[in-house]
């Protein structure tokens, strides 16, 4: 269990909060390129880390995060008119450049007075990249800006990634949470047979199909050990189930500073999944989701099945709301839950939400009774928690900042011998003992950036 104190740290992210703080000086995914379709075509409201903004993109197909405030009167630039080379305030027509500047000011008689008063002008603006199906914006101190983490998903072609995101009514610690804990793969999402769960460890036959045998191992053993390894930009979370007589199937998760986690599905070859949360305000966040493949482009009927909700993507509406949610009980079908599925709800992202959101807005981690099982969790709070520490009484940055060569990481499933320790079996799988894809250059860890003041 945490204090309450320990509580209020890992959950609150406003500005002012040491949570809040750590998050800005990461860039952050805040909506999907997707949404801005075109140049020139209706901004967006944007809102994470208790901050509003606006996105639009430009007659050159540029992306920019904007604040929403008209410097003139104060008037809501998302109503704005977006038109050649910026967006012009539907007030009084001030109109500004993705690089917040003044354009135009036709309110002033154009005898120097214009052009004089536009240069004093400049709308606030936020760093903006775009990549990997995301744009990200960054809300830090631009002088302690970093460079954009190299995921693996941001440098595939990109027919060979979809992204997608939805909207979650909890708080963005339990829904990480919810992800790095392999432990409930055994029950929340699990299949039924014959209207029985059965999780002897002897249980079990193994099938031909490598989707039978892997299930069948997740169903039988519903305790698995976990293995913990920590690095510059987070932790390896290893499960190890009974697999086949002699050997052990391990599931291997990934979580990366300070909100990305990669599932631990995958084996060769296979699509491999990653999240992240990000808080729009203390009770309900954006959870970003993406999946690639190494190796070839994703079909068309995978991309299909993802955009109907598949795998860690949802069924949403137009404003990604999932279509199965609190309102509606996740349309949950008690019948079903009887005969074919523990919970009853489709949909592996709906169940996910359906626990994490019945918890609700913010948890209270004070009532816990944690055990083994929950090992991956307690060591992804304790990471988490000291680095935040660590920048409210020491000003120093989390090693993950000055380290964005370290986020080309994988996950994955991988099955061996029961006699391999787990830096091992990160290198049988992997040939990395962090699942580094492609060695960053250097293998000095640089110095962490501090925080003046």
């Amino acid at each position: 269990m945490l204090t309450a104190q320990k509580n209020a740290l890992l959950t609150q992210t406003s500005p002012d909060r040491p949570m809040g703080q750590m998050f800005r000086f990461f860039w952050q995914p805040a909506l999907l390129s997707r949404e801005l379709p075109e140049p020139d075509c209706p901004p967006r409201r944007v809102k994470i880390l208790n901050t509003d903004m606006v996105a639009i993109r430009d007659t050159e197909g540029r992306a920019q995060l904007i604040t929403p405030t008209c410097p003139h009167r104060g008037a809501n630039l998302f109503f704005g008119r977006v038109e050649e080379g910026g967006i012009r305030c539907a007030y009084h027509g001030w109109k500004f450049d993705v690089d917040g500047n003044c354009l135009d000011i036709p309110t002033l008689p154009d005898n120097g007075q214009r052009e004089k008063m536009c240069k004093k002008i400049k709308l606030e603006t936020f760093p903006t990249r775009e990549a990997g199906g995301f744009i990200w914006v960054y809300l830090g101190p631009e002088e302690l800006m970093p460079e954009m983490p190299d995921f693996e998903f941001t440098a595939v072609p990109s027919d060979q990634v979809f992204v997608s995101k939805k909207f979650q009514s909890s708080n963005w610690a339990q829904a990480c949470e919810g992800a790095l804990d392999t432990a409930h793969f055994s029950f929340l999402h699990m299949p039924l047979t014959d209207g029985k769960i059965n999780f002897g460890k002897d249980a079990f036959v193994a099938e031909s199909s490598a989707d039978e045998r892997r299930l069948g191992w997740i169903r039988n053993d519903g305790s698995p050990r976990f293995s913990i390894t920590k690095h510059e930009t987070g932790i390896v979370i290893g499960g190890a189930r009974y697999a086949d007589e002699g050997d052990t199937y391990w599931r291997i998760s990934q979580f990366l500073m300070p909100n990305h986690g990669l599932a631990p599905n995958a084996f060769p070859g296979e699509n491999m999944h990653g999240q992240c949360w990000v808080p729009i305000d203390d009770e309900t966040c954006w959870i970003f989701n993406y999946t690639w493949n190494s190796e070839r482009k994703l079909g068309d009927d995978e991309v299909k099945r993802f955009r109907q909700g598949a795998s860690i993507h949802a069924a949403t509406d137009e404003e990604y709301r999932p279509l199965r949610n609190l309102s509606n009980d996740f349309m949950i079908d008690r019948e079903e839950q009887r005969t074919k599925t523990y919970t009853g709800i489709k949909g592996v992202s709906e169940q996910d939400a359906a626990i994490q959101e019945s918890m609700g807005p913010i948890v209270d981690r004070t009532k816990e009774h944690l055990n083994s099982s929950d090992l991956g969790v307690v060591e992804f709070r304790r990471y988490i928690l000291d680095a935040a520490k660590a920048l409210e009484n020491e000003g120093v940055l989390p090693t993950a900042h000055s380290h964005p060569e370290q986020y080309r990481l994988r996950s994955g499933s991988h099955v061996c011998s029961d006699k391999i320790p787990f830096d091992d079996v990160m290198v049988e799988r992997f040939g990395h003992r962090l699942a580094l894809a492609k060695p960053g250059k250097g293998s000095h860890a640089p110095q962490p950036a501090k925080v003046d003041g």
